[in-house]
């Protein structure tokens, strides 16, 4: 199964995996269709999405903080993200970045 970027009104959407309290932020790879990342901080007042969403968006996707946001998964592991961006880039840097094993920042 691969990480498929879908296509909305206004950029993309992509799922995602988390694993929070890391010892670093990485790319680990594919979990059930979504992009599985591990994220160094803890899942304590929104400290994980907040780094989530730093972590993907200048080092996983190479756009603006602010292109950025949690559509679903809030309190949980399994999240959906917007990203302001074209479908066709996104896809392509999320494959770069599951190129290089144990991506991190």
């Amino acid at each position: 199964m691969s990480i498929v970027v879908r296509a909305v009104e206004g950029g993309c959407e992509l799922d995602l995996r988390i694993v929070p309290g890391a010892s670093r932020d990485a790319v680990m790879g594919e979990h059930d269709g979504a992009l599985k990342l591990r994220i160094s901080a803890p899942p304590v007042d929104g400290a994980a999405n907040d780094r989530l969403v730093r972590f993907l968006s200048k080092k996983v996707l190479g756009v603006r903080r602010s292109a950025v946001s949690l559509r679903r998964g809030e309190h949980g592991r399994s999240k959906t993200v917007f990203v302001r961006a074209d479908a066709v880039l996104v896809q392509a840097a999320v494959d770069r970045a599951l190129q290089v094993p144990g991506f991190r920042s």
